[in-house]
């Protein structure tokens, strides 16, 4: 049988094409599913079969193909990936695009074109889902790249001192094994847009050029273009605007004595908060994050105002919006969280040679800074003239935040379930509260949140019901194991569930209590390990049960369970090297093969880290 002729890339002029770039450029992917849809439903009207359009296939061959490979902890890595993606189809360009930890590092060495978008967890670390393949690329196994083209596009937050390490340290690496830049790096800050854009369109630039003279005429493959999955409209640029049903106080007080109501000062604020989807549309997994966009706090913008002596009626223009100062920096503006290029304009402004010198490269005073001060209390200690304009260009825009949903829908419904820890504290002789869960405290029943649903793929129940779980998940980070246990009751699941959870006290942070109770009492949970750290002399914490059980840990492993840790990054790092321990001491004490048993079961998707 003869092979068909080769038909034109596009079935529309270039013209056309390029149009349909701009219309999409910055588009979110509900945005784009919502176009598809409603061009497939102009095209029905027709009548007519759908075609066999010719667009290029990702299964080119690599001399002939870009791929884009990302590695995204919270979504925003994923979502610049996928916008990229559009345009370079959009351009009729071959291109794939693939998570990290789902790309065969053996096809590396036959890549010709690859753009990498990351985004750098915590101190200069990968996300989870990049882990294995960054120990590739850096290890002695990564292979020579002389024939490879590379762009790399960096996700981070200058709050944190090694902004972007991450990405620079792949695009060194990659340069290293003797791959060819085609753009120069980007570094994006949470104003993500601003450098992703144009480094965008410089990589679409480059793909053209490369592709263009990597691909024969008439090459191209044919490939028939496949429903698209529905979507609902509702995304971070546009929540939904949901009620808030209940909002109730997880955390205890200590009893102080035996008279009539006698307790302690609260030192933990944590609340359970459940909210409406119903009418949204809106679906998520246990596992995935809810993501909300907060007002500051009115506290938080009145500290702002007096510091920098501004009037909060002061009228302030940014691009195409006119708003009282006041009410940008409740709706547009990061009050909490510093970041370089911030204190630097502040160093200026005030001429604080101290602050110049905490900015220097290597000062390890930086770090100790960010973790220490908010957005106030840099402004009160280095005083400086502003004025409204330049307030807002200094500050970056507002970060949404992300919480690991506390539910699964099988058992809640059209809800979704928070836990919240509220942030309230003194420093520096002032009171302190949090941006986003000040907020969130400050929501009666009635009120309405601005919601929208992040997907957290790798941190998933297992499909096979019949596998154990360990979950590991101190303080607020056994949230989303809340939703594991609902959903693996629901859904009949025979495997074991083995909650680590830890706090302070017993009395006063045992998040849940009742509910694993019961949980125990009906099968739903089949083990419970606990470790209150301030409740005996030494400090215990998740990690020492862990050891403590290691021999069990080890078997349930060895049987195929899976293996969830959920909370803070320091402790992550903690039970990662308790984990080690535990590996090592159970396969003949090699630490390297224990490293390798750990790396290969995130491979295989049975270690899951959802860690902030």
């Amino acid at each position: 049988m003869s092979a068909p002729a080769a038909l034109p890339a596009l079935p529309f002029p270039q013209e056309t094409a390029d149009a349909l770039v701009r219309l999409t450029q910055g588009l979110e992917p509900a945005g784009l599913w919502w176009l598809s849809g409603y061009a497939a439903g102009l095209a029905s009207r027709s009548g007519a079969e759908m075609p066999a359009i010719p667009v290029a296939r990702t299964d080119a061959a690599p001399a002939g193909r870009l791929t884009i490979l990302y590695g995204s902890q919270t979504g925003n890595a994923r979502r610049a990936a996928e916008t990229l993606l559009a345009k370079v189809q959009a351009a009729g360009l071959p291109a794939r695009l693939i998570r990290a930890d789902a790309y065969p590092t053996r096809e590396l060495a036959g890549e010709r074109l690859l753009y990498v978008v990351i985004s750098t967890q915590g101190e200069g670390d990968p996300p989870d889902d990049a882990i294995g393949f960054v120990e590739f690329l850096t290890g002695r196994r990564a292979p020579k790249l002389p024939e490879l083209k590379f762009a790399v596009l960096g996700l981070g937050d200058t709050s944190y001192a090694d902004f972007c390490g991450i990405a620079r340290r792949i695009d060194a690496r990659l340069a290293e094994l003797g791959g060819q830049r085609v753009a120069d790096i980007g570094l994006a800050d949470l104003d993500i847009d601003t450098v992703a854009d144009p480094w965008g369109e410089a990589a679409l630039a480059q793909a053209r050029e490369q592709l263009k003279a990597a691909t024969p005429v008439g090459a191209a493959h044919l490939a028939t273009v496949t429903p698209l999955r529905p979507a609902t409209a509702w995304s971070h640029e546009r929540p939904f605007p949901a009620e808030v049903l209940a909002s109730q106080t997880l955390s205890g007080r200590e009893f102080k004595g035996t008279g009539f109501r006698r307790y302690g000062a609260i030192d933990k604020d944590v609340r359970h908060i459940e909210l409406s989807l119903d009418g949204s549309g809106l679906s998520y997994e246990p596992g995935d994050a809810l993501g909300i966009r907060h007002r500051n706090p009115e506290p938080l913008v009145a500290a702002v105002l007096e510091a920098t002596k501004l009037d909060g009626d002061a009228i302030a223009t940014i691009g195409s919006d006119t708003l009282p100062l006041a009410e940008w920096l409740a709706t547009h503006r990061e009050l909490t969280r510093l970041s370089r290029p911030l204190l630097a304009t502040l160093a200026e402004r005030a001429d604080a040679d101290e602050l110049r010198g905490l900015l220097e490269p290597g000062n390890a005073g930086f770090a100790a800074l960010l973790a220490d001060h908010q957005l106030v209390d840099v402004l009160r200690r280095w005083p400086a003239g502003w004025e409204p304009d330049a307030l807002l260009a200094a500050l970056r825009p507002q970060a949404q935040r992300l919480y690991s949903i506390a539910s699964s829908r099988k058992r809640v419904g059209e809800e979704a379930h928070l836990t919240v820890d509220i942030i309230g504290y003194q420093a520096h002789g002032h009171a302190h509260v949090g941006a986003a869960s000040g907020f969130l405290a400050g929501l009666e029943e009635g009120g309405q949140v601005p919601v929208y649903i992040e997907p957290n793929e790798r941190f998933r129940v297992p499909a096979d019901g019949t596998r154990d779980i360990l979950m590991i998940g101190p303080g607020t980070g056994v949230a989303p194991f809340r939703g594991f246990v609902q959903e693996r009751a629901e859904t009949d699941a025979s495997g074991r569930n083995w909650l680590f959870f830890g706090a302070q006290h017993f009395n006063t942070g045992f998040l849940y209590q009742v509910e694993w109770q019961e949980a125990l009492r009906r099968g739903e949970l089949h083990r419970l390990d606990l470790a209150f750290s301030r409740d005996q002399a030494d400090k215990v914490y998740v990690q020492h049960r862990l050891r403590e059980r290691g021999r069990e840990v080890y078997d349930w492993l060895q049987a195929g369970a899976h293996l969830y840790v959920c909370g803070a990054i320091a402790m992550g790092k903690d039970v990662h090297a308790a984990l080690l321990d535990i590996v090592a001491a159970h396969n003949g004490g090699d630490i390297d093969a224990a490293a390798e048993y750990l790396s290969a079961l995130q491979r295989e998707g049975r270690y899951a880290r959802d860690v902030y």
